[in-house]
This record gives C-alpha cells, sequence and structure tokens, in this order.
C-alpha cells in the first residue's frame, strides 16, 4: 500500500483501523485532506497526507498528555469504577425489600 500514491477510504480505514464511517467523516469534516476523483466523485487520499494527519494526532495527544498528566490527583481504573458505583447509589440488592 505504501508504494501507492493515492489511497482508498477503504485503505485509510484500514490502516487507522477504524471504520469507514469513521473515516468518511474525517475526511468530510477537513481533519484529512482528501480529493474526489473521476465521474463519480471517488474519494482518494493522498499517502502523504496520511501520513502528516498521523503525526499531527501524536502531536495533540502529546500536548494532550503533557498538559493532562496521571498523577495522584486522578483515578486509576479500580478507583473509577468504585467511585462511579458510588455515585449510582444504592444497588438492586440493597434497595430490594423482602416480600
Amino acid at each position: 500500500m505504501a508504494d501507492r500514491r493515492f489511497l482508498l477510504l477503504s485503505d485509510v480505514s484500514e490502516i487507522l483501523n477504524i471504520s469507514s464511517a469513521q473515516t468518511y467523516a474525517l475526511v468530510r469534516n477537513g481533519d484529512l485532506p482528501a480529493v474526489k476523483i473521476g465521474g463519480r466523485g471517488q474519494w482518494r487520499v493522498e499517502h502523504s497526507k496520511l501520513e502528516e494527519y498521523i503525526a499531527r494526532m501524536y502531536d495533540q495527544t502529546r500536548r494532550f498528555v503533557e498538559k493532562h498528566p496521571l498523577g495522584r490527583d486522578e483515578f486509576g481504573p479500580d478507583e473509577l469504577a468504585h467511585d462511579e458505583l458510588d455515585r449510582d447509589g444504592p444497588s438492586r440488592e440493597e434497595t430490594s425489600r423482602p416480600e
């Protein structure tokens, strides 16, 4: 796939491991530059544009992680699950009354 200049949206979906609908949305909202080719308007993504998009996503993720470091003030998976249970109120078993 890397030797072709243009990729089908299905190729992009496979490379990014996302659905075809997600890929189409990336193209239609302008996040991933693409061109319509031919009379039927088939979308194509230039391989270099896909690589640029991936690099941008790495950069955005890096900035997000730097701005939101995982620390003591954040919940880990176990604490979050426990906290969510506490906020949901008593369990069904706790609220059921014996007949």
